[in-house]
């Protein structure tokens, strides 16, 4: 396992996990680019328009570096032949150079989001977690967010301000200021408890949960990605 533990520094019974991966949506980005003609729009389409599980296609695509896992610059493409979600019973992969465009696309954010659900279970998330709430850039795309509800089999939710990085930081800073005014610590959720619709902390139901039966099938299939990527890892490592 790779990945960060912090305690809360303002909440002395609770801690996050921090798992960092480089290539987000820089390589989505990319796969739009060559397969989906530059367009978010087609890229949205190709990514509505095949199914769940992509016919047990299976692609890696690290156009840096990866920090989890730790692989090289690299893509690597798998056929699961027969697959259908029930078992792994008998069944057989094949390495192929390309899939066709519409599968590209669904391969790149099923793969992102079911290493993200592997790595994450492997530190203790329960599956199904409670809720996600996703924030950056890609949090205003529906069908990626429908997406994850699909693979993570929880309600998905937004919140009014993307860019959550630097409204922690506001948060803290105001938090500090608060501090200092009162003389002493108070707990940062005073700063919110029985306002937050009133501020951007609010959450909003992007994408229900998806069907407990797909994301059954989903945790098979991550546990094929799982395996395929322990061998990446063994043969390749980081040069």
């Amino acid at each position: 396992m790779e990945g960060h533990v912090f305690p809360n520094p303002v909440d002395t019974e609770s801690y996050m996990v921090m798992l960092c991966y480089k290539n987000g949506s820089l390589a989505r980005e990319d796969i739009r680019n060559h397969y989906a003609e530059k367009s978010w729009d087609v890229f949205n389409k190709y990514l509505q328009q095949t199914p769940p599980l992509n016919g047990g296609r299976l692609g890696f695509y690290y156009k840096d570096f990866e920090i989890l896992p730790p692989l090289p610059v690299g893509f690597h493409r798998y056929i699961l032949e027969n697959f259908s979600g029930d078992s792994l019973d008998g069944i057989k992969e094949q390495e192929v150079q390309e899939f066709d465009p519409p599968s590209e696309v669904r391969a790149i954010v099923e793969g992102q989001l079911l290493s993200k659900r592997a790595h994450a279970e492997r530190f203790g998330m329960p599956s199904p977690p409670k809720r996600i709430i996703a924030t950056g850039g890609a949090s205003a795309n529906n069908s990626i967010l429908s997406l994850i509800a699909s693979i993570f089999g929880c309600d998905v939710y937004t919140v009014q301000q993307p860019d959550s990085a630097s409204l922690g930081a506001a948060l803290r800073a105001a938090h500090g200021w608060l501090c200092n005014k009162k003389g002493s610590f108070v707990p940062i959720s005073s700063m919110y408890m029985n306002k937050m619709d009133k501020t951007s902390l609010n959450c909003k139901l992007a994408a229900t949960a998806g069907d407990q039966k797909l994301v059954a099938k989903y945790a098979t299939l991550m546990k094929k990605r799982i395996e395929i990527e322990n061998r990446l890892v063994e043969k390749l490592g980081r040069l």
